[in-house]
């Protein structure tokens, strides 16, 4: 008799485990196999949509004007250019006039090879100071008009914002006087527009 009930146990926990080991180990679907996880697809995934799509990042753009030199290295034209709009506009702006003219464009640069932007305040007087490297001055090509050249595009690229009414050129964070030699750069500047090419 205890025979007879010790097989009948044995068999209901060997049914047990079979059948516990069938609902966890599978779902009826291919790849359920143990150890591996199984997925249940949104309405947006099924049809091709992540269920929380990453926003793409739309940056508004802004128009800003640049000035470099003409082929001549006579007078400065202007150069108009979409940027990312920030807060620091003044700033970015400027990082352009750096980075020179357009790729293809016939114009010429102002702004010294190596030279960097280390500060930039505009005041609410309206009086902005930019701070450039030392590489302003030790990498100029020189010469009074190549001088005026450099000077009034960074004054004249500024002075395009409404908040800007002068600007005070330094160098390495101090008051220059020049930057090749020609041109009085001590004192805080206003836009030149005799300089600027219009035809």
């Amino acid at each position: 008799m205890r025979g007879k009930v010790q097989a009948l146990a044995a068999g209901l926990l060997l049914a047990l485990l079979v059948a516990l080991s069938w609902g966890c180990g599978s779902s009826g679907g291919p790849g359920n196999q143990p150890g591996s996880h199984v997925q249940i697809q949104t309405p947006q995934e099924q049809l091709g949509q992540p269920e929380s799509p990453q926003v793409t990042e739309n940056r508004e753009t802004v128009k800003v004007v640049l000035y470099f030199s003409d082929p001549t290295g006579q007078k400065l034209v202007a150069e108009e250019r979409l940027i990312p709009k920030v807060e620091g506009i003044a700033r970015a702006t400027i990082e352009e006039l750096i980075k020179g003219p357009a790729l293809g464009s016939q114009l010429l640069p102002t702004i010294p090879e190596g030279t960097a932007l280390k500060d930039i305040n505009i005041r609410p007087d309206g009086l902005a100071r930019v701070d450039f490297s030392k590489e302003l001055v030790e990498n100029h090509s020189g010469g009074s008009l190549g001088e005026s050249l450099t000077v009034y595009s960074i004054v004249n690229t500024l002075t395009q914002f409404p908040t800007v009414k002068q600007v005070q050129i330094l160098v390495e964070g101090q008051y220059v006087e020049t930057i090749a030699g020609h041109l009085d750069v001590s004192s805080a500047m206003t836009r030149n527009e005799a300089i600027i090419k219009t035809d």
